[in-house]
């Protein structure tokens, strides 16, 4: 009998393995955590559009929100609308089958071009870096914008590699660059297309960008943004909506909010998400690959990942996660020098073969294992009764009717507004409330006008609640009474 696998069997045990490694990782505690930090920013607007039915244009409270497109929005929306229930695990879930997906690109798109080993390694480094783990479990836009970055270099790198057409090689990337710029605009570019021009580059193939299926992948790519973009714009005037767009852009160039220390420390924190795995790069020689075809491929990987980095990260406004895509071709570069035999250790101490690496790389997907598998339960649990927004929300949910509808003036992003379990609606001020308004929220600074307001007299709206989240904002709710 053969001992020889079959390419289907091989692929079907690469894709369960994943699929458990992800589940043990991702999955447990993933709805845990209250919401925090931007998470409110993405799931807010997608409350509203199951309410409204406006998908067009998200909403922030009572505003239209303009300063990110709103594919994360929808992804919320269809999550909620699919299971039926809105909570942070429905929230958060689109996150981490974001990052599921990439590592099954991995394992089947890449296959050919890294090999069983280097496949199965690319897509187990993706999925237990520091970063992925941090971001893939949080409904925040970085889970989403860096896996469709990824998935458009992997199906790019992985063609061309396999050497099919053109059209093959463009095409499918440029649908997820269309994608990733519905996520998070056109940032996702800057690491496409530097590890695009580092390919040619070393193999001297600069007529690929110049044939036929690059302009038409060009095409399709803006084409799935204009979708979304022109009817926006209509709806909000493209005035405004370019307006707050080149406002947010040159805002990031200049540093308008530069502080120094921060700035200094962009580099330190963007390697950080490659942890453990980061500590393996220093052992990579190129001039180990068998091939060199594979010596020139690492060498465009390793420019193509560390410019734009580097570029990302000076910039005066840049922060650290926005260099986050570099993730993905940092991952493919460490597995193919770990399944090639192009890592060593330095000086006397090399070794001939794998072994020891082998023990290093299961040691780390071991830990990432233990970080999601048992590291998040174990805060949940420890957190449980001790988040501030479920506890500010749980003021909030005391006083009021369970029917009755509550406004909330301006609130812009707040999560308490996730777990206010009455009928939520939104106005811009204090003037647009109704006149049959009985309970109403406002933020601190507007506390003074909410309680002079002569709007409903002789009744007169006066506090009844104070409740405090983690961002030390404070919400006043109000009756409208005698």
């Amino acid at each position: 009998m053969s001992n020889i696998q079959h390419p289907m069997n091989s692929r079907m045990r690469a894709l369960a393995i994943v699929l458990l490694v992800w589940a043990v990782v991702y999955l447990p505690a993933l709805g845990g955590l209250a919401i925090k930090g931007e998470e409110g920013r993405r799931i807010l607007p997608a409350i509203q559009m199951l309410k409204t039915g406006d998908y067009v244009v998200p909403q922030v409270g009572s505003r239209a929100y303009f300063l990110k497109p709103p594919l994360v929005n929808w992804l919320v929306a269809g999550s909620f609308k699919f299971f039926g229930a809105r909570n942070e695990w429905t929230a958060r879930l689109p996150s981490a089958l974001a990052v599921l997906a990439v590592a099954i690109a991995f394992v089947t798109v890449a296959s050919m071009s890294l090999g069983p080993t280097g496949s199965m390694a690319a897509a187990l480094i993706w999925l237990t870096n520091i970063g992925m783990i941090e971001k893939g479990r949080l409904i925040e836009i970085e889970g989403l914008y860096v896996s469709l970055s990824g998935l458009a270099i992997i199906f790019w790198l992985s063609f061309w590699t396999q050497k099919k057409s053109a059209w093959l090689i463009w095409v499918p990337a440029s649908i997820f660059l269309g994608l990733g710029m519905l996520a998070k605009g056109p940032t996702l570019l800057v690491f496409f297309y530097a590890i695009v021009l580092a390919v040619v580059w070393q193999h001297k193939n600069w007529r690929l960008l110049l044939h036929p299926a690059h302009f038409v992948a060009l095409a399709i790519m803006l084409g799935i943004f204009a979708a979304w973009a022109i009817p926006f714009a209509r709806k909000t005037t493209m005035h405004l909506a370019t307006h707050y767009w080149s406002i947010q852009f040159t805002e990031r160039l200049k540093g308008t909010e530069f502080q120094f220390v921060n700035w200094t420390l962009n580099i330190p924190r963007s390697l950080v998400y490659f942890l453990p795995w980061l500590v393996l790069l220093p052992f990579l020689r190129s001039s180990k690959f068998r091939d060199h075809n594979q010596r020139h491929l690492a060498h465009a990987l390793a420019w193509g990942t560390v410019l734009p980095f580097l570029i990302v990260n000076l910039v005066p406004g840049g922060v650290a996660r926005y260099s986050m895509p570099y993730l993905v071709p940092a991952s493919w570069l460490l597995a193919m020098s770990y399944a090639d035999g192009a890592l060593h250790w330095p000086g006397k101490i090399g070794v001939a073969s794998e072994n020891p690496f082998a023990k290093v790389v299961t040691a780390f997907i071991g830990l990432g294992l233990v970080v999601g598998g048992i590291g998040y339960p174990l805060t949940a649990l420890a957190l449980r009764g001790r988040q501030r927004v479920t506890k500010a929300a749980a003021t909030i949910n005391a006083v009021l009717p369970g029917d009755e509808v509550v406004y909330s003036v301006n609130p812009r992003y707040v999560p308490v507004l996730f777990y206010i379990k009455a009928p939520l609606k939104y106005v811009s001020s204090v003037a647009d409330l109704p006149e049959e308004t009985h309970y109403f929220l406002v933020r601190a600074d507007t506390e003074a006008e909410a309680a002079s307001t002569q709007k409903w007299a002789p009744r007169k709206a006066h506090p009844i609640a104070r409740a405090t989240d983690y961002t030390k904002r404070e919400m006043i709710l109000f009756e409208v009474g005698p």
